[in-house]
């Protein structure tokens, strides 16, 4: 029934006890995917970003009688996480939890129901997927027909208001919509019995953060609300998984930046202006790219300061 002691030829699959959290140092292994189960039953799967980006980050929590995932991902790669939970075990896929409306986080609902599990994502991100989710869908099956071919996309069925939990005596889930983040929708799942956290894209570990959607001065509020529970673990959308410590470096990009960029537009300086003088040294630290790069989160936040 469950074989956790496999190693699987598609990827390198990591089983441990109790995972050792890399330091938060930006020396990721950008080009591997990886599986480990951070706890018994609890399992995260962290994908590549180099030289390809294959989609997010994602996990499976095994109950006494179902399996739920977190996040769908992209199709093709939906299907190889039902492979690899069929290798560990046949209770049913029940339900998938969809972080919030990305392509990279969603996408997969399509073939997650076609197994008939349930898709579920946050109330406040009901929007999103039927406007920006549906589009980006339609774009996905435009640009990578060999993917998406036929697929339909599928809405998440299940919308809860800012909780729902799985409880079946030994495993316990709550999924949590916390304020706007990464997106208005953002939702996480919590595992209070272990400590660990999976934060879809409100907590990045890396040089992963898109604020298109995003209220930075919002996202700040919702880290610090994070940072209440006691997280041994966090299970992040993207990059290595790492400890309670990555919500403060998360923070702290935020933070600085918007002091940075505030200043600046005080002492009377243009976008183009801030664009070529920023500095933040411990970004490059922490992630390994230069803030000059992100240009767009550059822009994001300074029309947030300003309006425009």
């Amino acid at each position: 029934m469950t074989n956790r002691g496999r190693m699987f030829s598609s990827l390198v699959f990591l089983l441990v006890a109790a995972i050792m959290v890399p330091s938060i140092t930006g020396r990721f292994a950008a080009d591997e995917t990886t599986v480990t189960e951070l706890a018994p039953g609890v399992f995260f799967r962290k994908t590549q970003t180099e030289p390809e980006f294959i989609g997010c980050n994602q996990g499976w929590v095994e109950f006494k009688d179902f399996v739920l995932v977190i996040d769908s991902n992209f199709p093709n790669q939906a299907e190889v996480v039902i492979d690899l939970i069929r290798q560990q075990t046949d209770k049913p896929i029940k339900y998938v939890f969809d972080t919030h409306h990305h392509g990279d986080h969603a996408d997969g609902n399509a073939i997650f129901k076609k197994i008939g599990a349930t898709p579920i994502a946050s109330q406040r991100s009901r929007a999103m997927f039927e406007t920006l989710g549906l589009e980006g869908f339609e774009t996905s099956k435009k640009e990578k027909p060999d993917e998406y071919g036929p697929l339909k996309y599928e809405y998440p069925t299940i919308y809860f208001p800012e909780r729902m939990i799985f409880d079946d005596g030994e495993m316990r889930v709550e999924l949590i919509w916390s304020g706007h983040a990464h997106t208005i929708g953002d939702a996480v799942a919590w595992l209070p019995r272990h400590g660990i956290l999976f934060t879809g894209d409100s907590i990045v570990n890396g040089a992963f953060n898109f604020t298109g959607h995003s209220n930075t001065a919002s996202w700040i509020n919702v880290i610090d609300k994070l940072s209440e529970l006691p997280i041994k673990t966090i299970a992040p959308g993207h990059g290595e998984p790492s400890n309670k410590g990555l919500l403060k470096t998360q923070k702290r990009y935020f933070v600085e930046m918007r002091k940075i960029i505030g200043k600046a537009i005080k002492d009377g300086k243009s976008l183009d202006e801030i664009k070529e003088s920023i500095e933040l040294p411990f970004y490059e630290k922490w992630t390994g790219v230069n803030v000059k790069e992100r240009t767009e989160n550059i822009e994001h936040i300074y029309g947030e300061l300003t309006g425009k």
